[in-house]
């Protein structure tokens, strides 16, 4: 597991550290119980970010306000466990009573929603080209990729999980793009999900 990273907006900052407070020691004489059969369990990568419009170094943007309002809330959580991961995406502020898509792409987020590159993919579809992403079901799946696609609630709050049967290659899935509807399955469409409305910026 990567080292933790933690990029957190100011409106964030309270919320992630009421979650971090120290736990009470215990009193002198008492037994602090043990369990032997618990497992320990690799503690998440974390990255926290409010969308804000475009400007260098800001680690969630928005391409369509309506959708994604500036002020809106991101957290992406990593969890590897042997060869699986988990991903988490928890928003808070989006358009309510909504359908979006999310996906892992290759490359950071940028001024123009294209500059986050295609999906991420674990085996790459060599078909593919800059002009022409994946879009063969054989490799455009949620088996495949990171598919996180989620409905809002009326508040415009969603969390959503994907689990995958491999781990992230280094440097090589660098965002989370969410875009304006729920992803196709279908061939010659498989893997696409719409307009790209907002970006997060994440070392997975």
């Amino acid at each position: 597991m990567r080292t933790t990273t933690l990029t957190v907006g100011l409106a964030l900052t309270t919320i992630l550290a009421t979650g971090c407070s120290q736990a009470e020691t215990p009193d002198e004489g008492t037994a602090t119980p043990t369990d032997q059969s618990v497992q320990p369990t690799t503690s998440p990568s974390v990255t926290a970010s409010i969308f804000m419009e475009w400007s260098e170094g800001a680690g969630a943007v928005t391409y369509d306000e309506t959708a994604v309002p500036v002020g809106a809330t991101a957290d992406v959580q990593v969890r590897e466990e042997g060869e699986q991961t988990n991903v988490q995406f928890t928003a808070t502020g989006l358009e309510g009573d909504r359908d979006f898509g999310a996906h892992v792409h290759t490359q950071p987020c940028g001024e123009e929603p294209s500059d986050a590159g295609p999906h991420y993919q674990n085996e790459v579809d060599p078909a593919a080209t800059e002009d022409e992403p994946s879009s063969d079901p054989a490799y455009a799946n949620p088996e495949n990729e990171v598919w996180l696609d989620f409905t809002t609630d009326a508040d415009g709050n969603a969390v959503t999980t994907a689990t995958v049967d491999w781990t992230f290659r280094e440097g090589e899935a660098r965002s989370l793009v969410l875009h304006d509807q729920h992803t196709s399955t279908e061939h010659g469409e498989a893997g696409t999900a719409g307009d790209r409305l907002a970006c997060v910026t994440v070392e997975f």
